[in-house]
């Protein structure tokens, strides 16, 4: 099983995103909201999944990247998961923290398993 986060796997181009903000469907389980929506194809990955967090929450770009690196690291280790539930179908993830202080790993991993079970129980419905 490839536990990696390659550059394929990488949700970067930019109508894409919109096009996932403006028909996508979304999950939360504080402090992370998933916004999810099936794709035509993705090349070379069924997921593509990017991360953000708010400027507004947290002004110091040290800040920003430090939550966004844990965030990529949990979404890493749980990939299989969301690779179970989706199928051979391709999916777009945009992984938002909308929390308020600098969480830990662990909080973090523990919450994005919750989250996936969420997302499961909406895609099957």
């Amino acid at each position: 099983m490839d536990r990696s986060f390659s550059k394929e796997e990488r949700l970067k181009n930019k109508i894409l995103i919109g096009t996932l903000f403006s028909e996508g469907s979304s999950v939360s389980k504080y402090p992370l909201r998933l916004i999810y929506m099936r794709a035509q194809e993705t090349e070379g990955a069924k997921l593509k999944a990017a991360v953000s967090v708010s400027k507004r929450s947290f002004k110091k770009a040290v800040d920003r990247n430090r939550i966004k690196r844990l965030v990529r690291e949990a979404y890493r280790l749980n990939k299989h998961l969301f690779i179970q539930s989706t199928g051979e179908n391709p999916y777009l993830f945009m992984l938002l923290y909308t929390g308020k202080e600098i969480p830990s790993f662990k909080k973090l991993n523990s919450i994005l398993q919750k989250l996936h079970e969420k997302f499961d129980a909406h895609i099957k419905e």
